[in-house]
């Protein structure tokens, strides 16, 4: 009998930031777990995602944490950032500062974006009103009445309603009752009347609410006033990165006396290694909840008392920006900021004359509530939930009792499906209203009202070598095209696992397999988002082979010993064979190049009992025995796996090398272009056997040739990406070092065809080698500087072997020859760490000989020709032989 699962009914009340990001993992989390899911949105604003705080359209309101702290995922750093990036700033960085209307448009773009991805299995609904009240029994269902009279009743309920009201309590009777007073200064038109005029103005606060109102309402003609008892505007980020600090070691037994004297350590220790309080703050963050929670309730209340402000303003920092337009007005004196209290206001001919606590005067036209929210959930939803007994008020009377984002009953108990997260549980957590802690709250909410279905025993599907696939059939089909494109080098393999994980949004090994091919092959992928999805799927659905690819992928694009974390796994899981081509550097990965040399070699030979003479390891065996030189025996490999599969793009590498280490450049020539022409046809690196047949060319020294090969199947628009920059590129280069190539050289089309991030941040050392080269042939000395630098902080392989190659490289554009050619000879002993193929490394040993003519050293030049020709008789190395001067 076919199992029929219920299908939950989870309503959001508020549809801000809280509630927003809430949808957005429930979203995500039922379709990967393939739960259906009723979603229900409640909120009477017209726009999900900006709530109050990102409703400003003032582009003068920035954020007043970095992009880089802002994505909505917890996961997955990055991604507001290349949102941004997308929408119109390709310059931003996760150190910038956007604007806060710009980050409601991304909530609200992501939330759009989940929702079409869960098309099928959750269904969104919104609906414009208020929740009032909520009843229910402790075992049933919820029950939302809401504003315009509907009944909405739901399995569970968030409450994410934001911040408590403010409740102007501090205000004297005579000031609550003057229509000169704004308490809500966010609510739609309200500060129209005021800026019509040119009145002075106080703020009441001088928070970031205050900052961003005295920016607003900034005028040549008035004065801006802003007062609070501390008279204390919040601190500045830094304008760069200040360094990072661990966390303290925390006292076993932690006062409130005891923390004060740990964190004022830490602080001056901040201050003495970095010249900067920050740091030592900002490593307190994932730490202050636990400690808050350390605290007796009166060392709470005496922590309010004595230090929240001063925590307030170093904690939620300004942006630089905005720093520097307030510190503008307090020069001009157009923002003046008081320390006391209002003692008195009278109304004084259509103004206000307000007395402060310390004596002063002010006469403004309007005075505006900036304090922030209110202590107490005032409005008639938590009015209803307290006066029933369903919540009780949290901690010092702030926001909610909650147990895991559960409310608490008067009883202490956690049974009502009723939940919330943020500002609700300040009291609770004391830092919960800024986005990094709302996203992971919402994140774990998720988790809980969404737990995942019981695995079932039935039999799992295979990929194409017999391993089990955490998925259903549909999916591992799709799979298993995608894994049989990877092994014959073949396109539409990104395609192919892109359809997995869109039939099956929790298939963890979809995901890291398309992450590689984007990582790796530069493929259309958002590598951080596919990371971030493999990593979320392998621990709700996988096995043990499947999360140790996981962990593969993510070292490996993170850079963190990703090389013998796949040796690892390949030792544990050798007939992986995604993993053993991502081991393996032949045609499509970078491979294994943290390790000796003949390490691959072994590796192949290690795993071969796995595959029992199957054409893909044949080839791949095929390629490294090349390597070794022992190209008979290459060869016969070779035949032997494309007798088997013709599509074999590895074997028919393999058989290109072989054909150019031999010097047999006719025949390679020959039978290679008759396979581009007809089985190659549907080969993903289709170029880069076209620049094999055009590498044959430049041996046999046919300038021609090598022209109409370029411009038939090398040049930019025929090639893009990646392999525009490795072997149309290269190719370039290659053919002006040896005369093939007179007249200028087309290489600003080259360098067009590929981002700009590959060019001068790439991910692998072997990409950063063939941008270095281009950027050589371009003659860009700033780009191969910025390049430098990026080695320089890169992998350990980029620092070793790509930031002096850039060096050397910017020596020769300099004509600095003799520097440029005791650089160059320095590196080929280490060249090979790069990955890659001797034949592609090969252009850097023509870049030393061409070094060494330059710079007229004409008997080392000699000496590394006859090497050359030791190896292989090319009329090229004879012909530049013959022409060096005695």
């Amino acid at each position: 009998m076919t199992e029929v699962r219920k299908r939950p009914t989870v309503a959001i009340v508020g549809a801000g930031a809280a509630g927003t990001l809430t949808a957005v993992q429930l979203c995500e989390t039922a379709t990967r777990r393939r739960t259906p899911l009723d979603l229900v949105l409640v909120d009477p604003a017209p726009e999900a995602g900006r709530g109050t705080a990102y409703a400003t359209q003032d582009p003068r309101h920035r954020l007043n944490v970095p992009a880089g702290g802002m994505s909505c995922y917890p996961d997955d750093p990055g991604h507001f950032t290349r949102w941004l990036c997308r929408h119109g700033e390709p310059t931003v960085g996760a150190a910038d500062f956007a604007t806060r209307y710009r980050y409601g448009a991304y909530l609200a773009d992501t939330l759009a974006q989940a929702v079409v991805r869960s098309h099928g299995t959750v269904s969104v609904r919104r609906l414009r009103t208020r929740a009032d009240t909520c009843t229910g029994t402790p075992e049933g269902p919820v029950e939302l009445h809401l504003a315009d009279g509907g009944l909405l009743t739901a399995d569970s309920a968030v409450l994410a309603t934001g911040p408590a009201a403010p409740t102007a309590d501090w205000a004297p009777p005579a000031l609550r009752s003057s229509p000169r007073f704004l308490t809500s200064p966010w609510t739609p038109g309200a500060l129209d009347p005021v800026r019509e005029g040119s009145a002075d103005i106080l703020l009441v606060g001088t928070g970031l609410t205050a900052v961003d109102l005295a920016l607003t309402l900034d005028r040549s003609e008035r004065t801006v006033h802003a007062v609070s008892r501390s008279g204390l505007l919040p601190q500045p980020h830094a304008l760069g990165p200040s360094g990072a600090m661990e966390a303290p070691p925390w006292p076993r037994d932690l006062t409130l006396s005891g923390l004060r004297r740990t964190v004022y350590r830490h602080v001056s220790r901040s201050v003495r290694t970095h010249g900067d309080w920050r740091p030592a703050l900002d490593s307190l963050r994932p730490h202050t909840a636990r400690l808050w929670r350390s605290l007796t309730p009166e060392e709470r209340a005496e922590f309010l008392a004595h230090e929240g402000a001063i925590w307030n303003t170093h904690r939620h920092r300004m942006a630089p920006t905005t720093a520097e337009s307030v510190t503008r007005a307090r020069t001009a004196r157009r923002l003046r900021v008081h320390a006391g209290t209002i003692a008195d206001v009278v109304e004084d001919g259509g103004r206000l004359a307000v007395t402060l606590s310390n004596g002063r005067t002010l006469h403004v036209g309007w005075v505006i509530d900036c304090t922030g929210p209110g202590q107490r959930l005032e409005d008639p939803l938590w009015r209803g939930l307290f006066e029933t007994g369903m919540a009780v008020p949290g901690p010092l009377g702030m926001g909610v009792a909650t147990r895991d984002g559960r409310l608490l009953d008067t009883e202490g108990r956690s049974v009502r499906p009723l939940f919330t997260l943020g500002a609700p549980r300040r009291g609770e957590l004391w830092e919960t209203t800024a986005i990094p802690e709302i996203r992971v709250q919402a994140a774990a909410l998720a988790r809980q009202l969404l737990p995942p279905p019981a695995r079932r025993t039935r039999r799992r599907p295979v990929d194409g070598l017999g391993l089990p696939l955490s998925t259903h059939a549909e999916a591992a089909t799709a799979y298993r095209n995608g894994l049989d494109r990877v092994l014959k080098v073949r396109a539409g393999a990104e395609d192919a696992f892109a359809r997995a994980v869109a039939l099956d949004p929790g298939f963890a090994l979809g995901h890291a397999a398309l992450a590689l091919l984007g990582h790796e092959c530069g493929a259309a992928v958002d590598v951080p988002r596919a990371l971030a999805d493999a990593q979320r799927c392998a621990r709700e659905r996988a096995d043990e082979r499947e999360r140790s690819f996981v962990d593969v992928i993510t070292r490996r694009v993170q850079s963190t010993d990703g090389d013998r974390a796949l040796i690892r796994h390949l030792d544990a899981h050798p007939a992986d064979a995604l993993a053993l081509a991502t081991a393996v550097p032949t045609i499509a990965f970078s491979g294994v190049t943290d390790l000796d040399d003949d390490y691959a070699l072994r590796l192949v030979e290690r795993t071969s009992p796995a595959y029992d003479g199957h054409w893909f390891h044949t080839s791949l065996l095929a390629f490294l025995r090349q390597e070794q030189g022992r190209l008979h025996e290459a060869g016969e490999l070779a035949h032997r796996a494309l007798g088997a599969q013709p599509a074999s793009g590895h074997a028919v590498h393999a058989l290109a090398h072989v054909h150019y280490e031999s010097g047999a450049h006719e025949a390679g020539r020959d039978w290679l272009d008759g396979w581009v022409s007809g089985q190659g046809r549907g080969a993903v690196h289709r170029a880069h056997f076209s620049w094999h047949i055009a590498l044959h060319e430049l041996a046999l020294d046919d300038p021609a040739a090598v022209r109409r090969r370029w411009y038939a199947q090398l040049a930019p628009g025929r090639v893009t990406g990646v392999r525009a920059l490795v072997d149309s590129g290269s190719l370039l280069w290659r053919a002006r070092l040896s005369g093939n190539w007179q007249g200028e050289l087309p290489t600003s089309d080259v360098l067009d065809a590929v981002a700009c991030e590959v060019l001068e941040r790439p991910a692998t050392a072997f990409t950063a080698l063939h941008a270095a080269v281009a950027l050589t042939a371009a003659g860009d000395l700033p780009a191969l500087r910025r390049l430098r630098d990026h080695a320089a902080g890169a992998d350990p392989v980029q620092r070793e072997v790509v930031a002096p190659l850039c060096e050397a490289l910017a020596a020769l554009v300099e004509h600095r020859f003799h520097e440029a050619a005791r650089g160059l000879d320095a590196l080929l002993p280490v060249l090979r760490k790069v990955g890659g193929s001797a034949a592609q490394r090969e252009v850097v040993e023509e870049t030393l000989l061409y070094a060494l003519v330059s710079a007229g050293r004409c008997d080392a030049a000699r000496r590394l020709l006859d090497a050359r020709l030791d190896r292989k008789a090319t009329p090229r190395d004879r012909r530049m032989l013959a022409g060096l001067p005695e």
